[in-house]
């Protein structure tokens, strides 16, 4: 029988364990204030769901958590740059993330926006270091990463929020902003864990529609918890859709309709994968009804 909340905690200590190596110390030379603010981030807390996802992508494909470990872990360092630089001034301009101050709060913006460029180039890094096997190479695991969070997807979906605003859009719109923004590096996540299992093209493809499924999902829990929680239980601010006047689902439909189709959403990513079996699926799906009923 699956225990969540032990899988969690051990993921969680296992990926903090090998992030605290691959990452330059504190007082690394040329500029301790920089690593200082890039653990900072990387150390300030989190839910670590892309770790899991990637590590338990691995497992469902027959892999081990050791083979996917540094994907996973340049999974979170690449999330963390994009929170560090959402969180500027010119971007969300937010004070409070993980319920401590940001990281310009903290160290400045010009030292913030550094340590986002040096997270995200450590990314590379990390991924360079992924075991390869007789289906993917060093060079598939970096491209792969590249084309799911660049202009195309993830970053291309940060600018179409920021474009957003102040107008009004249509729900395929602010659909597609999801894609990017968020659903783009959770199907990073499972894809990567996948390939470095060696997974099939059937297999991919399945983890592919779970990781876009679940990852929309996750993105409209989040816009209801940004009108219906408390900055205390969520760790960071809320309402801030609405003062930045960002078109979200919970404004055009409302907070239950937004959370009906969160379900639909889970739902059919627990229905991509039916082509594994119940047990190596199991994980998954426990993970995809986790993040549904969230409260943070």
């Amino acid at each position: 029988m699956l225990n969540l909340d032990e899988l969690i905690h051990s993921t969680t200590q296992l990926v903090e364990q090998r992030l605290a190596e691959l990452l330059p110390a504190e007082d690394a030379e040329p500029s301790a204030t920089l690593h200082r603010a890039m653990r900072y981030s990387i150390f300030a807390g989190g839910k670590r769901i892309r770790p899991l996802l990637c590590l338990e992508a691995a497992k469902a494909c027959g892999g081990t958590p050791q083979t996917a470990l540094d994907a996973a872990c340049a999974l979170e360092t690449l999330h963390t740059y994009t929170l560090i630089h959402d969180d500027l001034p010119c971007m969300d301009n937010d004070d409070l993330r993980r319920g401590k101050p940001t990281n310009h709060k903290m160290f400045g913006e010009g030292i913030a926006v550094l340590a986002g460029d040096a997270l995200l180039t450590e990314v590379f890094a990390m991924l360079a270091r992924v075991p390869e096997n007789a289906r993917y190479s060093v060079r598939d695991y970096v491209a792969e990463l590249a084309r799911l969070t660049g202009s195309l997807s993830l970053v291309g979906g940060q600018a179409l929020d920021l474009e957003g605003e102040g107008r009004p859009l249509s729900p395929q719109e602010i659909r597609a902003i999801h894609l990017g923004k968020t659903a783009a590096l959770i199907e990073a996540a499972v894809r990567l864990g996948g390939m470095s299992a060696a997974c099939s093209d059937e297999q991919l493809d399945s983890l592919s529609a779970y990781g876009r499924n679940l990852g929309l999902a996750f993105q409209l829990i989040d816009d209801v918890l940004d009108v219906t929680s408390s900055p205390e239980v969520l760790g960071k601010s809320i309402g801030k859709d609405s003062k930045a006047q960002k078109a979200t689902l919970c404004a055009l439909l409302g907070v239950e309709n937004t959370r009906a189709e969160a379900r639909a959403r889970t739902s059919e990513a627990r229905e991509a994968l039916n082509s594994f079996s119940t047990e190596k699926r199991e994980s998954l799906l426990s993970i995809a009804d986790l993040l549904l009923q969230r409260a943070y």
